[in-house]
């Protein structure tokens, strides 16, 4: 539940038309996202293997750590504080509010009703991973729920025929590989996630066993749920509708149920957006625990509470800096380089396999290796760099902001490492 809750957010009943709008027939619509899956069941192999050889709390941050220096790691926890994973969450958490406030009716202000579910999803996660987890697990059940009758509903109510000819829809040419290309980024976000389920790994009562299963089966539980979405919106609107609407979910909604169905998918919207948050406040403050314990963070921050050892500083820091930025109602365009930053680091942690593996870190008690490794790890990190520059090509100042921000890391951990020497 926690690896697919860190997948699926609000992405999926919007993205089919991010999709539609790149690329224009149902073989390559579907095409695409079977690549996306494919991929992200390549990165759930790799990160099965890791999670396995160092089964401690952080995971990206420990194997990224472990591999190549503890700079590297402290550039991709200031990332994960600044862009990916607190950017994401803060503007969930205005997605949440607007979409509360449409079926509730209720006249409050939305910065006001995101700090609300901020606050209140990080109390509950300061009660212990335990409990975190449950919350998270039943959000992602309702979550799938909500999915499974989009599905159902699509398919008994669509009329249209999926016909596959033409394949392409336009000759063969570069300009059609940048398309896919272009298509790939917002599946690329759509996907993204499992990697989150490693942070908890210090909290699992057997962490090589159950992280390892878990992402295999949540991920590819995850491709599932996205071809049936992608197939019950083709089957409704076809790949014209499906690229002429920016709420495919409303609109098969609607068209099958009327005004009712498409208020029946807005809660189903909220949920998952609450769902994300949820299991983003339950992972991401792993991270910033264990740059604390390595020093690199502020001491309060790494330390535990309660019988069940949790990190309230961390999840309290998480919390308040995803509430500052989602009152600043600036941070909208953060998701547009959001991926530039993650899928940097996706490539550069599949590749410190390469390294754990030569260094025979963890090696006498891995039970489980990644299928077809090297081809596959190498597949995994020419994809990410592939993503990276279509990133780059289709929002090429965003992206700029984006590395400037994790490049200026650098200086603040130099400093950082510095004042500690010379005060220890």
């Amino acid at each position: 539940m926690i690896v697919m809750g860190g997948i699926v957010g609000a992405g999926i009943f919007a993205n089919p038309s991010e999709v539609a709008h790149r690329v224009h027939t149902p073989f390559l619509i579907l095409g695409v996202w079977v690549l996306g899956g494919l991929f992200a069941m390549c990165g759930a192999f790799i990160w099965a293997e890791l999670a396995m050889r160092l089964p401690a709390a952080g995971g990206q941050y420990l194997y990224l750590r472990e591999a190549y220096h503890p700079a590297v790691a402290f550039v991709y926890g200031w990332g994960l504080l600044l862009i990916t994973q607190t950017g994401g969450m803060a503007a969930v958490a205005v997605i949440f509010a607007s979409y509360f406030r449409a079926l509730t009716g209720a006249d409050w202000n939305s910065s006001a009703i995101a700090v609300i579910a901020l606050l209140t999803l990080a109390g509950i996660n300061c009660l212990g991973a335990r409990t975190g987890s449950n919350v998270q697990s039943a959000l992602m059940l309702l979550k799938i729920g909500a999915i499974a009758a989009l599905v159902m509903i699509g398919f008994t109510a669509g009329h249209g025929s999926l016909r596959l000819e033409p394949f392409l829809g336009e000759p063969a040419s570069f300009g059609l590989l940048k398309s896919i290309g272009a298509a790939m980024v917002p599946i690329a976000f759509a996907y993204g996630g499992w990697q989150t389920a490693t942070f908890l790994a210090g909290e699992m009562r057997d962490a090589r066993r159950d992280l390892s299963r878990g992402l295999l089966i949540g991920v590819a539980g995850v491709v599932a749920l996205y071809l049936a979405v992608n197939l019950a919106c083709l089957r409704v609107l076809g790949p014209v509708g499906l690229d002429a609407t920016t709420t495919p979910a409303s609109n098969v909604m609607r068209i099958a149920l009327g005004e009712r169905g498409a208020q029946w998918i807005a809660a189903g919207i909220a949920v998952s957006t609450l769902g994300f948050l949820s299991q983003s406040m339950l992972t991401a403050p792993r991270v910033y625990y264990a740059m604390a314990r390595d020093g690199l963070f502020f001491k309060s921050v790494g330390k535990l509470f309660g019988k069940s050892g949790t990190p309230v500083v961390a999840i309290v820091l998480q919390g308040l800096a995803a509430i500052i930025i989602a009152l600043s109602g600036t941070y909208g365009e953060i998701l547009n380089f959001e991926v530039t930053v993650d899928f940097i680091f996706f490539g550069m942690t599949a590749a410190s396999l390469f390294i754990l593996r030569r260094r025979s870190i963890g090696s006498d008690v891995v039970t489980y290796r990644v299928p077809g490794h090297p081809f596959t790890t190498i597949l995994f990190v020419l994809s990410c760099a592939g993503i990276v520059i279509s990133a780059v090509i289709a929002s090429s100042r965003n992206s700029a902001i984006a590395l400037c921000i994790m490049l200026a890391a650098l200086p603040v951990y130099y400093f950082w490492t510095r004042f500690r020497r010379t005060h220890s």
